[in-house]
């Protein structure tokens, strides 16, 4: 389906919000360019934490975040953000294309999803399946793979993760420089996720103040309010 531009006032954009999920971030980036825009809202089934199937009537894998625009059905977090920085942000949230900050800026949207969240995914996997009901026979031998698959692999996994964007944040103020941008936005899912379930506290005080700054801006704060409070699945 290809994108379609229009030259006159666009239809409200759609946001079709799943509770506890990276549609979030869709929000906060709304607000922070002043758009117009209608939530519509999914809840997750509470016992396996799945979209409900009228999502599915939205896009086929029924996952979130999904947006509407005219005829335009976009899913993925890092592809809406491009959308909407492209079709609406004029000049907003993104350097100026062609430089090497804007490489760097590309770079931050696809490694949040791409590289970051995997780690982080799989020890959420593992944790639940040390708390997930079984035989009682076989909960220690559970409990003791998921623990050696952690600390062998997960963990030091997100450590070096971690590390790497203190580091980067001893560079600039914002992962893509000086200036806030849209690859903010789209990391800042991962980095609160760590703070629930990887351990990240202020012995990363980098992260820990990025975490403050993001959180202060009122966009981010009017998208909370819109949307709701959020868990992270931890």
């Amino acid at each position: 389906m290809g994108i379609q531009f229009y030259e006159k006032e666009p239809p409200m954009i759609v946001v079709h919000h799943l509770n506890n999920s990276r549609s979030q971030r869709v929000l906060w980036l709304l607000e922070e360019l002043g758009l117009d825009y209608e939530i519509k809202r999914y809840e997750r089934d509470p016992k396996t934490m799945l979209a409900p199937p009228s999502l599915r009537a939205i896009h086929p894998l029924g996952k979130s975040p999904v947006i509407t625009d005219g005829d335009l059905t976009l899913a993925e977090s890092g592809a809406i953000i491009e959308y909407l920085v492209e079709r609406y942000g004029q000049g907003r949230l993104s350097p100026a294309p062609g430089t090497p900050a804007y490489l760097r800026y590309r770079y931050w949207l696809h490694y949040a999803e791409g590289s970051l969240m995997s780690p982080l995914l799989l020890k959420l996997v593992f944790d639940k399946i040390e708390r997930s009901p079984m035989p009682f026979f076989a909960k220690p031998i559970a409990k003791a793979i998921s623990g050696k698959t952690k600390a062998a692999f997960i963990t030091p996994n997100i450590c070096t993760h971690l590390d790497y964007l203190e580091n980067e944040l001893g560079k600039s103020t914002w992962f893509a420089g000086d200036e806030f941008s849209a690859a903010d936005i789209q990391l800042s899912f991962p980095i609160e996720a760590s703070t629930a379930r990887a351990g990240l506290d202020e012995s990363r005080p980098r992260l820990m103040a990025y975490l403050k700054r993001i959180h202060a801006r009122p966009a981010y704060k009017q998208a909370i309010e819109r949307g709701g409070e959020y868990g992270l699945l931890d």
